[in-house]
């Protein structure tokens, strides 16, 4: 997928980009057009660093509605020549899943936007999908043919079939078709049915990998493998040594821990920690010193993992320096330290966000540690994270800290983040936000009563409209 370019946090679109609440609440009051044009950027360019597992369709979707804007734009989109050549998921999931939040609204010009693009377009599965959840069964039934007819009536087309019935992420079509009274679908369908149930089972009876018996030499060599196809298998391999590996063993774990090839350093290495080994933490220090990217990723993974107080004790001893042990340290006392901790962890999370900026893979656990540990000091930045990074996670994440850290949030972010596109953070702004603010009284009647709303937001803010909603 393609790295988004995201506009800065105090523009409109970089706001809709990021989808805090404030995008929405700017739009709203923003000229239509405008509020469109950036609005529509974000749905035809998807801004998210990962889509697979940020939200933004239910933010999108509502912001239409408020706008009552119109679906050319996405039409285009999905329908322009690129579509044939730009196969990929990503360039059209998140219109199609913003289509599917409309259709279940009530838009019927989304709906039929999406059974045409289920019919014609690269991304039919995904748009099948979504007609699952919203279609009823006479408009699932019309697009039996023009799907079958993807696939060719040769074996590799039967197969190809199989594969997408298998792999279909709502299954709903697909058993309306296996009983379509249409001889030609039904037929088709069940036998995909009946293949892909079997492939299955082949898969499980051929499983690959180490087999009872192995010693630990060959669990080893198997972890060496994968490292020469390109696969890390350490952790599944270090399981292996777990259920393999004896007393009398632990010499030849602790040399290839020290000097091993790479796959088998890195299944040595995480052995160890798994098991507390007193040795573990030298070991680790030394990985970090001499060790591959690899094995040094591994040592540092393998280190975070560990729970003992030897552990924690050894993190505040490399709390400090100036590597990448250091900030593995820093994240340890993050999840494990207690209060004579604090002065670490915000020193590391200051570090992290100076020198890597607001989206540094590192800072979600410092956040959550700043949170754990109540650190006020952290609030300053925190706020800075929560404005500017380009993760909803990690704003989300930001948001519980300072509900932890920052006596303002109530009436501040909180309000907010009752638009924001990420359920938890609205959750966490359902339990916090001042209702002194009649935004918030209404937000939360809303929220109330939206069918598409997630069921733990709902609960939320049901306990804080329920009884005393004449006091609100």
């Amino acid at each position: 997928m393609f790295d988004p370019v995201i506009a800065p946090s105090g523009t409109l679109l970089g706001l809709l980009q990021r989808g805090r609440g404030d995008g929405t609440l700017h739009a709203l009051t923003a000229p239509r057009a405008e509020a469109l044009a950036a609005l529509n950027h974000c749905v035809l360019r998807d801004p998210r660093h990962d889509w697979q597992v940020e939200n933004r369709s239910l933010y999108y979707a509502r912001l239409y509605l408020d706008l009552n804007g119109e679906l050319d734009e996405i039409e285009a989109h999905l329908f322009e020549v690129d579509d044939v050549f730009d196969t990929e998921e990503s360039r059209t999931g998140l219109a199609l899943a913003v289509l599917g939040h409309l259709a279940s609204y009530g838009r019927r010009d989304a709906l039929e936007l999406l059974r045409r693009y289920a019919a014609s377009g690269s991304n039919w599965a995904w748009a099948l999908d979504e007609l699952a959840l919203r279609d009823d069964d006479a408009g699932l039934r019309a697009l039996a043919a023009p799907v079958l007819a993807r696939f060719g009536t040769d074996p590799e087309g039967e197969a190809e079939l199989a594969v997408a019935v298998r792999d279909a992420f709502e299954p709903r079509p697909w058993r309306l078709w296996a009983d379509d009274p249409r001889e030609s679908v039904s037929t088709r369908v069940r036998a995909a049915q009946e293949a892909g149930c079997f492939d299955r089972w082949q898969r499980q009876m051929r499983p690959t990998g180490p087999r009872p018996g192995w010693s630990v030499r060959a669990v080893f060599e198997w972890a060496q493998q994968g490292v020469e196809r390109g696969a890390a298998l350490h952790v599944p391999a270090a399981r292996c040594l777990a259920a393999v590996a004896g007393p009398e063993d632990r010499p030849e774990i602790l040399a290839t821990a020290e000097d091993g090839t790479d796959g088998a350093r890195c299944t040595a290495l995480r052995y160890l920690a798994d098991s507390n080994d007193a040795a573990a933490l030298d070991l680790i220090e030394r990985a970090v010193a001499t060790g591959s990217a690899a094995v040094v990723e591994a040592a540092l993974d393998s280190f975070e993992r560990m729970r003992s107080i030897a552990a924690v004790d050894r993190a505040r001893s490399w709390a400090r320096r100036p590597d990448a042990l250091g900030a593995a340290a820093g994240r340890m006392l993050a999840c494990l330290g207690g209060a004579q901790d604090r002065d670490l962890v915000l020193a590391a999370l200051r570090e992290a966000v100076r020198g890597e900026g607001p989206d540094a893979p590192t800072l979600w656990t410092l956040v959550d540690g700043a949170g754990r540990l109540g650190i006020a000091c952290a609030a300053p930045v925190l706020r800075h994270v929560y404005r500017e990074t380009a993760s909803s996670h990690l704003r989300g994440r930001a948001a519980h800290a300072l509900a932890a850290t920052d006596p303002s949030f109530p009436t501040g972010f909180a309000v907010e983040c009752l638009w924001d596109c990420e359920e938890t953070t609205r959750e966490i702004a359902a339990r916090h936000a001042e209702t002194g603010d009649a935004r918030v009284v209404e937000r939360l009647r809303r929220l109330a009563a939206d069918p598409a709303e997630e069921a733990e937001v709902q609960t939320v803010v049901r306990s804080r409209i329920g009884p005393d909603t004449a006091a609100m």
